[in-house]
């Protein structure tokens, strides 16, 4: 069975956050954040988190921009009284299905990974989305966790 992870960075210190990750014996980050160079990320942002997760962990680094939402969905979202979350997550996943990722990306790719995203909780971050919807297309049998 595949084992896939989501974490936020999102309330949480470095020290908190990389011992997850740890403990989780996560093999690779894979970053589903649209910017993940954004000075709001401090310790998560994009090219400083490549070189602490090899650094402390031994951990691979990827930024797959397909695994992003669309900057004008985002924006929408962001902006409460201009999409809900309702509306987020149909756009999104029809988004996913436009951009057909799960013909782009492998299932190996995912075996041991962490998908990462600022949100502290995953029931309205596009990162739990993601996985349940390449386990469903990939139809594999796959142990979702969400590190909190």
């Amino acid at each position: 069975m595949m084992r896939v992870t989501t974490i936020g960075f999102t309330q949480k210190g470095a020290e908190r956050f990389f011992a997850l990750l740890g403990e989780a014996r996560v093999r690779r980050v894979v970053d589903v954040r649209l910017r993940p160079e954004s000075q709001l990320s401090g310790y998560a942002k994009g090219r400083d988190l490549a070189f602490f997760l090899q650094r402390l962990l031994g951990v691979h680094y990827r930024h797959e921009p397909l695994l992003a939402p669309s900057p004008e969905i985002l924006t929408a979202y962001k902006n409460r009284k201009a999409m809900s979350w309702t509306e987020y997550e149909r756009r999104f996943l029809e988004l996913m299905a436009e951009r057909r990722i799960e013909r782009r990306l492998r299932p190996e790719d995912f075996e041991d990974a962490c998908l990462l995203c600022s949100e502290h909780l995953p029931h309205r971050c596009h990162r739990r989305l993601v996985a349940e919807y390449l386990r469903d297309c990939w139809r594999i049998p796959m142990r979702l966790e969400h590190l909190k």
